[in-house]
């Protein structure tokens, strides 16, 4: 099989201001020291950012047992992620932290609150203490399936506090997704809510829970936080008030000292059979990652407002909205609604009121503000920001131009990140004021991290030629497994190359040694005997002045083997039909090429996409075919998109 071609050529780039980097945590002779290092002795660069970013109840006996595909890190270490993230903020000498805001929170209907760390330490202490009067233990599984609310992330700490196994379910999800994942996790109390607020309205929760819990025996108790105030149904003995139960608890609880590599969560991420898959991560090298990742990526400092838009029920809510941010001690912003309540400017309307600093967002955002307009966030004042980031799947450079010029008023450095919910935090991202960064590309490895494009014997590929993301040595934030399914880990993540993690994605190397991804193997066109990834194509499309988003699918052809098949939303205001078909096609050819100019071109007002905002092309892929929809549709967010793509395809 040929390997994936490389077809966009983006030459502009843009250098950190002096400013920036003179002020950066990692400049680059320290970037470039680090790199070093993690090239010659990973090991000892790992044990460096443990040492660095971690406290350590009892020190580890051994870097790395690495018996592949089974990694250990800092064997023998024991540790608590909860202390890191609270106690270290308020006692010895970072106490003068006690009184630093820890969460700044607003609710979609406006509504706000403010934890300072000792606040937060408090309110987890009191629910490590609920959760353990609930019966749960050291190694026992917590379900949390809530809104943006900051008792999901006080629920998250006091699980890890007191050594319990959390697995955070969507607050979107359905009774039945719900009901998987309680099982599978062996989950013996479940941590949810009333309801929410969404685009306006309260949505409800608990009766979720209640429909899912139908179907689990082993779920002995419920705790339910009261947000929006709608009656719901308390099953006597097993349902609880979250504030009664506070009400009663000490404040008392000193964090469990548990082993490096103690079960810290289990996250579900929706598979291409109907089976989710349970990944899982553990304590001690996670913590390190991703506290090392936020203080240098984002180069987080005491007087930053930092907000990840991410909810905590993804990976990204996980690794950089609660534990690296928490571990380093910064002020997390959380936002509870949707982006465009009551207005499309909410966004910007919250930088300017709360002096927000650093902004990490998904591509799929800054697509849909884009189609907006650039009226919305020209209204407000958004020069408090310092910092952007990406995340999610890979960002179109006519995408982040906007997002730099717009968003940034061309002064601040964006980091375009790469990772998974496997690989636990970032792997692959700029480091702001030590790495001059691309529109579209992610750059360069983290230091310690080794990645290469390989081709399918294993073979690295040189420089432009397409081929397969790989990583070839463990790091300390990568999954440990498939929760229950060892054979579904070592098939999925280990069976293409010995020893080398392939994590689905394409991609190529420039001749600086950049990555410019792909976008997934799976989604790849083998148009004419050419494979083409999906992000090029759709970058070439977004370029155009009146799209606003796109996607594209390959559909069974007689004559190329494949057609590629486009759909795209234009920008607010704009036309849709032949001309600008046309016009599509014509631009396409002319910055890619022929062989990828798209067979059929579809307008729609909107993608199917995941909750967390990727652009779901296998679903696509099915109606470009004209086939049924197949696999887990669990995390689709708006199942009316799908119907109204099959009426346009009619």
């Amino acid at each position: 099989m040929p390997d994936i071609e490389s077809l966009l050529k983006e030459k502009r780039v843009f250098e950190p201001s002096a400013d920036f980097t003179k002020r950066a945590h990692w400049s680059k002779r320290k970037a470039d020291a680090l790199r070093k290092l993690g090239a010659q002795n990973p090991e000892k660069f790992w044990a460096q950012m443990a040492e660095e970013h971690v406290t350590w109840f009892k020190p580890w006996r051994k870097v790395l047992d690495w018996k592949p595909p089974y990694a250990k890190w800092f064997v023998g270490a024991q540790t608590n992620v909860a202390y890191n993230c609270l106690d270290r903020h308020v006692e010895g000498e970072h106490a003068w932290r006690r009184n630093k805001a820890a969460i700044l929170w607003e609710g979609e209907p406006g509504d706000t609150r403010v934890l300072t760390y000792a606040q937060l330490h408090r309110e987890v202490c009191k629910f490590a203490n609920v959760l353990k009067g609930l019966g749960v233990a050291k190694g026992d599984r917590v379900a949390i399936y809530m809104p943006l609310v900051p008792e999901a992330v006080v629920a998250m700490l006091a699980c890890t506090r007191i050594g319990a196994t959390h697995s955070v379910v969507f607050g979107g999800f359905s009774a039945e997704a719900l009901r998987d994942r309680v099982n599978d996790a062996g989950a013996k109390l479940v941590v949810t809510a009333d309801g929410g607020y969404r685009r306006g309205k309260a949505f409800a929760l608990k009766p979720a829970v209640d429909e899912a819990l139908d179907g689990c025996p082993g779920v002995s108790a419920v705790v339910v936080v009261k947000r929006t105030g709608e009656p719901v149904s308390m099953k006597a003995g097993r349902d609880h008030w979250w504030d009664a139960l506070m009400a009663t608890v000490s404040a008392d609880c000193p964090a469990a000292k548990l082993d490096s590599e103690h079960p810290l969560f289990i996250l579900y991420t929706s598979g291409t059979t109907g089976k989710p898959k349970g990944i899982l991560h553990t304590t001690g090298g996670y913590l390190t990652h991703v506290a090392c990742t936020t203080k240098a990526i984002f180069d987080l400092r005491d007087d930053d407002i930092y907000w990840c838009t991410a909810d905590v029920g993804w990976v990204t809510g996980h690794s950089y909205v609660v534990y690296g941010p928490l571990a380093v001690g910064a002020t997390v912003f959380l936002y509870e609604g949707v982006p465009t309540y009551p207005g499309p400017d909410r966004w910007w309307s919250m930088i300017e009121k709360w002096g927000i600093t650093i902004l990490y967002t998904a591509p799929t955002a800054i697509r849909t503000f884009i189609r907006l307009g650039d009226e919305h966030p020209k209204k407000h004042d958004l020069s408090s920001l310092r910092l952007l980031g990406s995340v999610g799947e890979p960002i179109n450079p006519e995408a982040w131009i906007w997002y730099h010029r717009v968003i940034g008023g061309k002064r601040c450095p964006i980091v375009d990140t790469w990772w998974q919910t496997e690989t636990g935090g970032i792997l692959i991202t700029p480091l702001p004021g030590a790495v001059p960064t691309k529109p579209g590309s992610a750059t360069l490895p983290f230091p310690g991290i080794d990645a290469a494009v390989l081709d399918e014997a294993g073979r690295e590929v040189p420089a432009r030629a397409g081929g397969f993301l790989a990583v070839r040595r463990p790091w300390p934030g990568m999954l440990r497994g498939i929760w229950g399914d060892k054979k579904r880990y070592e098939d999925t993540y280990w069976s293409k190359w010995k020893k080398i993690y392939f994590p689905g994605d394409g991609a190529h190397r420039d001749e600086k040694g950049y990555f410019w991804i792909l976008g997934r193997v799976d989604d790849v066109m083998n148009v004419s005997g050419h494979r083409i990834g999906t992000m090029e194509v759709e970058s070439a499309i977004v370029s155009h002045e009146d799209v606003a988003e796109a996607a594209v699918v390959g559909r069974p052809d007689e004559i190329t083997g494949t057609a590629i098949v486009a759909f795209v939303t234009p920008r607010a205001g704009m036309r849709a039909g032949r001309e600008l078909m046309d016009e599509i096609r014509a631009h396409v050819t002319k910055h890619i090429g022929a062989i990828a100019k798209p067979a059929d071109v579809h307008f729609t007002d909107a993608l199917p996409k995941t909750r967390s905002g990727k652009i779901m092309r296998r679903l696509l892929r099915d109606i470009a075919a004209g086939k049924e929809t197949v696999g887990d549709t669990t995390t689709l967010e708006d199942y009316s998109v799908l119907a109204k793509l099959r009426e346009s395809e009619e």
